[in-house]
């Protein structure tokens, strides 16, 4: 036979025993009902932090370089195809130089400036007497021999004797 359950407290009146009881019915009533205080939920996924911006934007720029490559590599593909894989070995490729008609002007200026040059190299008098020279030298010689004469020997600039 079940009885109610009695409380440990003694009972000196019923209305103490009846607001003890009261409390111990409401102090129940909140442990039931009581919410853990402890957080056990996930954490708030923040978009910004796991995503790596440079990173996507850095590979999405590879994916676009190889994309443009394999377009590239397909369209080459293709042309063999259609041209039944022939190779284009001439060498008949003329230089086109936007500059041409600049070094042409340049080089006739230079071709005119050489010509008035050596025009004047021509034209103009040696400056050298070779005929002058000789003569001095043979003076020079001359004087040379009159003077080894006193000396009693002859002798060459090299330091030999002529005798």
């Amino acid at each position: 036979m079940h009885r109610a359950p009695q409380m440990t407290l003694p009972r000196g009146s019923k209305y103490l025993q009846c607001t003890w009881e009261k409390a111990y019915q409401d102090h129940r009533k909140k442990v039931r009902d009581a919410q853990p205080l402890v957080d056990t939920h996930a954490l708030l996924c923040l978009r910004h932090l796991p995503l790596n911006i440079k990173k996507l934007k850095l590979e999405e720029e590879r994916l676009f370089v190889i994309d443009r490559d394999n377009y590239l590599l397909l369209e080459k593909v293709s042309c063999i195809m259609r041209t039944r894989g022939q190779t284009d070995n001439r060498n008949d490729y003329t230089h086109r130089s936007l500059n041409r008609g600049n070094r042409e002007q340049e080089l006739h200026r230079e071709q005119r400036k050489n010509k008035i040059i050596l025009g004047r190299i021509t034209n103009s008098e040696p400056l050298y007497q070779a005929r002058k020279w000789q003569e001095d030298w043979a003076r020079t010689e001359k004087f040379q021999d009159t003077l080894m004469k006193y000396h009693g020997r002859q002798q060459t600039c090299k330091g030999k004797s002529r005798n």
